[in-house]
């Protein structure tokens, strides 16, 4: 297949075309504005609206109120435009309405600066907003998974009736690299829950405020449920851990450089592998799990001061152990220094 040069904010806006995308709702922010930029060139030639809001807190309750119709809708921002975002990401989530959010994350906290950061680790998997709530996360590595994953969060989206989040960085929003666009051919599933006009039908109902006795319980579990079944659909890659005695976990950009410094590891003879989640929530236990039978040592490397480092804690068997490595926003570790850093927690 043809494979064309694509910078990452492009491939997803790619990839929610390619997906169906109908609405799009944003407000600009930097390192994400290629994605709006894209989409308001091509959105309305295929039908689609392109609307520029006047927030982002307008943005995402355009998304609830457009998805809440049955059509594919979706908001792109970066870290302090997220947090914004929050309340309506939650009456989502309530509510049970599909809907794609990208973050093309920047370093903070507060304004912090427009460089490359993991330091929305816990707001993406935590819910990020009140209540108690998840969000389906997908964490991309390159500018294909880019593009494949957002289609992939469409299609997650709609399958759970829940928000789905694509969580990058600056790194992965700007780079270049070669992609394959494949579009979708299937028809999109009908939704017997959307808000089409009651002409003809019983009344249907989208809400998240439950106000009866037991009420609120009872919807709370059924998420909790839910959120339960999404583990069906965790996603995760391996790479030389077959033999391994040390077990870098790392996601996103980092994984890639981390990547660089295990082979070149590798040729210094040391047994090192990499596991990298590709859905953050719901994370790979399982799969950490069942390693943990065998690895007895690892290394978490994250840009942040640690945060993804918790949930490999609580994934592994209790006699391994768990070693954190963080680079914080303001500069990106090179293979070099992720090579000595590596080299030093590997088995004598």
């Amino acid at each position: 297949m043809e494979k064309d040069l694509i910078k990452g904010n492009e491939a997803i806006a790619m990839g929610a075309l390619d997906a169906g995308v109908k609405f799009y709702f944003g407000y600009p922010i930097t390192p994400q504005n290629d994605i709006p930029e894209y989409l308001s060139a091509h959105l309305p030639k295929m039908g689609g609206a392109f609307i520029q809001a006047e927030s982002e807190v307008a943005s995402i309750n355009m998304v609830m109120g457009a998805a809440a119709t049955g059509a594919r809708a979706m908001t792109s921002s970066s870290s302090p435009g997220i947090s914004l975002k929050q309340e309506g990401i939650s009456y989502m989530a309530g509510s049970e309405i599909p809907g794609v959010i990208v973050n093309i994350s920047r370093s903070g906290p507060g304004l912090g600066g427009i460089s490359p950061s993991q330091g929305d680790y816990f707001q993406a998997t935590r819910g990020g907003g009140h209540g108690d709530y998840r969000v389906l996360v997908l964490a991309p590595n390159s500018v294909q998974e880019m593009y494949d994953l957002t289609i992939c969060a469409f299609d997650l989206a709609d399958k759970y009736r829940n928000p789905a989040m694509i969580l990058g960085d600056s790194i992965l929003g700007q780079i270049k690299e070669p992609m394959v666009r494949h579009k979708k051919t299937e028809k999109l599933e009908d939704k017997p829950w959307a808000l089409t006009g009651a002409d003809g039908r019983e009344k249907r109902l989208l809400k998240s405020l439950y106000l009866g006795e037991g009420e609120l319980t009872k919807h709370n579990w059924r998420l909790k449920k839910k959120y339960e079944k999404m583990r069906e659909d965790v996603m995760w890659d391996s790479y030389r851990t077959d033999d391994a005695e040390l077990v870098v976990c790392a996601f996103g950009s980092v994984s890639r450089i981390v990547r660089t410094a295990i082979d070149r590891l590798r040729d210094q003879g040391k047994k090192v592998g990499l596991f990298r989640p590709i859905t953050l929530f719901p994370f790979p236990e399982k799969q950490l799990d069942e390693l943990s039978a065998r690895v007895k040592k690892f290394l978490v490397v994250e840009l942040n001061t640690g945060q993804m480092v918790e949930d490999v804690k609580l994934s592994v068997k209790g006699d391994a152990h768990v070693d954190f490595f963080g680079n914080p926003p303001g500069s990106i570790p090179s293979p070099a220094e992720l090579t000595e850093i590596i080299a030093s927690h590997c088995p004598a």
